[in-house]
């Protein structure tokens, strides 16, 4: 669960600036069929894909989830959040009982990274991380990570709403 308090998007404008440019994304020949600034996710390429309309998509490196976790189909973005704070859902703590019911916003140890894209189906979201050395594997439940910095640059280009595809 993503929770964001009433200051953070008076810091939303620094947060987005200090994370930088993207250097890890590409723009690529692109034609799934899929709705100009509609997000596919290839969780087998482990590969985001913002598509363009003109023939071609801004490509980004995910981790996505692991054997067992993965999901496909459609979802949409709910909600956006920058350095949002973090409740690990039921199943994560589960399995991470010394976990704390809440980490903040920011904080090093808060895995959703920069920013929060939260999408209408389950407790997933598209998000930065604290781990980047886990981008391009297999490693959430669920949820498709992204370096902040990209997470930043893609969170700039969607809207509430903004289809996403996930496939295999």
């Amino acid at each position: 669960m993503i929770k964001q308090s009433g200051w953070a998007a008076a810091l939303a404008a620094a947060a987005l600036v200090a994370c930088g440019p993207a250097s890890a994304r590409e723009v690529v020949v692109f034609d799934p069929g899929a709705s100009p600034g509609s997000i596919v996710v290839r969780t087998g390429e482990r590969r985001l894909y913002f598509v363009n309309g003109d023939g071609t998509a801004i490509r980004y490196p995910v981790a996505v989830g692991k054997l067992g976790k993965q999901w496909t189909g459609l979802a949409h973005i709910e909600g956006k959040y920058v350095q949002p704070a973090w409740s690990p859902p039921a199943e994560v703590k589960r399995d991470n009982p010394r976990l704390p019911n809440v980490i903040a916003g920011g904080s090093p140890h808060n895995p959703m990274g920069a920013a929060a894209l939260t999408l209408d189906r389950g407790e997933y979201a598209i998000h930065g991380t604290n781990r980047p050395n886990s981008i391009g594997t297999f490693a959430s439940y669920g949820c498709i990570r992204m370096y902040n910095q990209d997470v930043v640059d893609l969170f700039s280009r969607v809207g509430v709403g903004t289809p996403v595809i996930v496939t295999r």
